[in-house]
């Protein structure tokens, strides 16, 4: 919205992976006790710009101007230059990961819809997912959307990565080789939360605390 005029499109390229039947990641395999491991976002990666947009008031174009090009402390660059920032992808070190036999049980690739919405897909309907807020390492970008939007912490977690573009679910024993295979892969990564039981089957598979 604001960006495309009446009857245009985006035409955009896209890739088809494969991958054996036998080593599909299955999510039957997610237990309590599991630990959830967090890879960081390089930023807003390439979801929830149409509320930035909002936020930033980009539709005009006056405006834009201005916001764009102003440098920003908290960012050491232009905040136009922080929301162009490439999205980081983790094919290499989620591969190298499986080729050293850590036994990932289920990944969510945190895109449109956060945390709310992608971490329920990676888990059974025998568990739920603790999240520790305190946790998680919020990037500059997304404070300053918070603010800027007035926006509610948990209403961003439901639409932007909030500094986390990838969750693998792990096994207690396997979480520090893991930790330190994702470091040699120059991915910072660490553990935001874990995995418990779900017996009274809710709906809600995720709790934020």
């Amino acid at each position: 919205p604001g960006f495309y005029d009446p009857d245009e499109y985006d035409l955009a390229g896209f890739a088809v992976g494969i991958v054996e039947k036998s080593k599909i990641l299955d999510n039957n395999n997610v237990k309590a006790g599991d630990l959830i491991i967090a890879l960081p976002s390089s930023g807003v990666h390439s979801n929830g710009f149409s509320l930035v947009r909002k936020i930033l008031k980009l539709d005009d174009i006056n405006s834009a101007e201005k916001v764009l090009f102003k440098y920003e402390e908290d960012f050491g660059k232009t905040l136009g230059e922080e929301l162009l920032t490439p999205t980081k992808i983790y094919v290499r070190p989620v591969l190298d990961l499986i080729n050293n036999n850590i036994n990932i049980k289920s990944i969510a690739h945190i895109t449109g819809g956060g945390f709310f919405e992608n971490i329920p897909r990676s888990l059974n309907d025998k568990v739920s997912a603790k999240i520790f807020k305190d946790k998680i390492k919020i990037l500059n970008i997304f404070k300053y959307l918070m603010r800027e939007g007035d926006i509610d912490l948990m209403q961003m977690f439901n639409i932007f990565n909030m500094g986390v573009g990838m969750t693998l679910i792990i096994s207690q024993d396997e979480a520090d080789n893991a930790l330190k295979i994702l470091n040699k892969n120059q991915i910072d990564a660490y553990i935001i939360g874990e995995i418990t039981d779900n017996a009274d089957n809710l709906l809600d598979k995720i709790n934020i605390v």
